[in-house]
Order: structure tokens, then sequence, then C-alpha cells
């Protein structure tokens, strides 16, 4: 058995945790705001780098810094021999100006933890010192992953498997959360198998030849190009894709630099490419750029597509998920444990999943009765009593995970 005979009982897990999560909470609560009062951009978490190695230099937890320059692992060992799990939160920040009023609002001029990532990294500080006080009660290694750089691509994890992160052992899992403001706070979400999608980045640049408007016949107008050009490549969903298999085109940005009477000379196009079938993802950048160069060349203007190829599928392993969520429901009530539907945004998460079984779940954070603004916005905020599910759950899950 992984447990010593206080530690087998189920309640018992479950109640040791659950207090000491609240035993914690206020001072955990002070790390989230510190954090969230100090965000920074993606890959340049130096001090919260710093910070979090305090934090754990003064749990007494081993921990190695410096992988793709401010990223953390650390690993807290049982009392013998088991299995490894893996624990991720991301420390990056977004380049938006908060406009939350909070007394703990951002310090830096256009930086803002928009997405949460602030609340991950709390949560698993406040989970490795409720693990560390435990690590006398169970088996097996407990991996620690503090990532950088998750919201600017290539993504920090690709970048932290690269450097050997798992190459001493790899985890039997992996598991990360991540907030959801569509979810009170004291409830979480999981979606087993396929859940998050891929996520392309295109960069075009359409040419022609510029001049007056009034004279198009003396003209390749590259706005009438770009129109041709953009509705013909939604022809790559509509009728390539499988319709049972979600996808999404869409252009985000176009600039000319013309004007009501000038007919620019070249237009530049951004847009995301989603899908979550990765053969079709392969087959679509290309039918994307012939119909791209087909349709402009044959207008009689030219055409730089690029395409940056973001982040893969997140793939939560069906087994893994299924202990993940049994488990939330015997900490949290099964009424507090929600199935998510599928979501077309993309999270670097996706790499740990390719290398290792993992569970990528939802934190609730919403308000009661308030109107709560989603991700990435500069109103974001989090209900903090969240914070108490964040990191007992974490715990909790982990502990089950060793002992199952």
């Amino acid at each position: 058995m992984y447990f010593c005979p206080s530690m087998k009982d189920i309640r018992d897990v479950k109640e040791a945790v659950q207090q000491k999560a609240e035993n914690i909470y206020d001072e955990l609560l002070e790390v989230r705001r510190h954090l969230h009062s100090n965000p920074e951009l993606s890959y340049e978490e130096f001090k919260t780098s710093e910070y979090v190695c305090e934090f754990l230099r003064k749990e007494g937890i081993p921990f190695k810094h410096g992988w793709v320059k401010t990223g953390i692992t650390a690993e807290i060992q049982g009392n013998g021999p088991g299995k490894r799990i893996a624990l991720r939160a991301d420390m990056d920040a977004l380049p938006i100006t908060e406009k939350t009023n909070l007394p703990f609002a951002s310090k830096n001029k256009g930086v803002m933890h928009a997405c949460g990532h602030d609340v991950h990294t709390s949560c698993l500080l406040g989970a490795a010192k409720i693990l560390n006080s435990l690590k006398n009660s169970f088996s097996g290694t407990i991996q620690l992953i503090f990532q950088p750089g998750e919201e600017r691509l290539p993504g920090g994890a690709s970048l932290m498997l690269k450097e050997g992160i798992f190459k001493k052992s790899k985890p039997e899992a992996v598991i990360g959360q991540h907030v959801y403001p569509q979810l009170p706070a004291g409830q979480v979400g999981f979606k087993p198998g396929m859940y998050m999608a891929s996520a392309d980045e295109l960069h075009v640049t359409v040419k022609g030849k510029g001049g007056h408007a009034a004279l198009p016949h003396n003209l390749v107008d590259p706005i009438l190009i770009s129109a041709h050009m953009i509705t013909a490549l939604q022809q790559v969903i509509s009728r390539n894709k499988n319709t049972l298999t979600p996808g999404i085109l869409s252009f985000g940005y176009i600039s000319g630099e013309g004007a009501t009477n000038v007919i620019p000379n070249e237009v530049k196009i951004k847009g995301t490419f989603r899908t979550m079938d990765e053969e079709f993802r392969t087959e679509a950048h290309e039918k994307m750029t012939r119909i791209a160069k087909g349709v402009v060349e044959g207008l009689g203007g030219e055409v730089d597509f690029k395409i940056d190829k973001g982040y893969p599928c997140v793939y939560n392993d069906e087994e893994v998920t299924a202990r993940c969520m049994s488990y939330a429901k015997d900490y949290l009530g099964e009424n507090n444990v929600k199935l998510l539907d599928l979501r077309m945004t993309a999270e670097d998460f996706a790499y740990y999943t390719q290398t290792a079984p993992g569970c990528f779940y939802r934190l609730g954070t919403a308000f009661p009765d308030r109107e709560n603004p989603g991700l990435h916005h500069p109103e974001f905020n989090v209900n903090e009593e969240s914070l108490k599910t964040g990191i007992g759950l974490m715990a909790y899950i982990t502990i089950k995970q060793l002992q199952q």
C-alpha cells in the first residue's frame, strides 16, 4: 500500500487536505495578490520566478530553476518508490491594460494577469505546501512544473520538454488546471478525450499595383484580390473538413493603408486556423497555400502566404481523466463536478499530453449573481474563494493518483 494506516481511508485523506487548504488560504491569498500586482510577459517572468523559488526554498522543497531562462521544476519525494505525477502551472501574463480597479491591480502598465496564471501558480504552490507536509504518508514522486511563456509561440511547454524536464523520468500522469469564469467558485469541469483545438497563425501579404482608384484598369487591385482569396479559403472548412470535426478559419486583421481614392500596392492579412483533427490540419495547410496562390496569381497579383504552426490539440487521457473526475467528486461532491464541451481555444499543455497521459481541467472562478468578464478581458477577475478549491483539489487528486 502507498499510505500508512492513518491515511488509508478516503475520508481521512480528504479531511486532512481540506483542513490544510483552509489553514493556508490566507497565506496563498497574499501570494496570488502579489503575483497579480506584479505581472510579467512571456519569457520575461524573472521576478515571478524568483518569488516562486523563494517560496519553495522556505518550504524546503528542492528545485531547479533556469529552464527556458525563467522556468522552474521541483520535486517532492514520498516515503518510498512509487508512481511519478507531474503538476503544471504557467506564470506569464498578457499585454493588456488592467481596468479592474482592484487594490492589488497590476503595477506594470500594459501588463495584466487576465488569464488567471497568477491563480494557477498560487494553487500549485499551495498544493505543493500541502503535499510536502504529507510526504511521509505516501510513496512516489511529485514533479512540480512552473512554466513560462504559455501565451506566446512556440510555447514554454514545448521548450521545457526540449530542454529535458522529463528526461530523468517520464511521469505516469501530468495534470494541469485552468481558471474558468463560466463556472462558479467551488465547481470544476472535466472533458475526457479531445478537449481543445490546435491553433495556427496565418500571416499573408497580397501584392498588386496601386494607384488612383478612378483608374482601376491601370492597376492590380490587392484589396479586391484579397477579398476573393479570403472567400475562397473558407472552402477549406466548408467543403474539405469532415463535418463531424470542429474547425475554424477566421481573419481578424486586414490592412491596406490606402484611401477612398487610393488603391495600395499591398494588403496585409492575419488570421487563425483551428481544428481538432491533426491529419486534416496538415492537409488544410497545403490546401490553403495552394488556393491562395492560385486565386491571387490568377487575378494578376503575388502572395506571400505564411503559416506559423502553433499548439497541437489538447487530448485528455480518458483513463487518467476519469480517475481525476472521480477524485474530484469525492472531494467536492458530485454536483460540483461538471462535464465540459469541446473548446476551440488552445493551450500549450497539449505538448505535455503528447508526451505522457494528461488531464487538463477547469477551476470555476465566477462570482455569484454578477457579470464575470471572460479571459483576456481588461476587467477579468476571479472569485478568490476558488483558491481553496484549486489548492486542495490538486493536492487531493495527486495523492489519489499516487495511491492508484
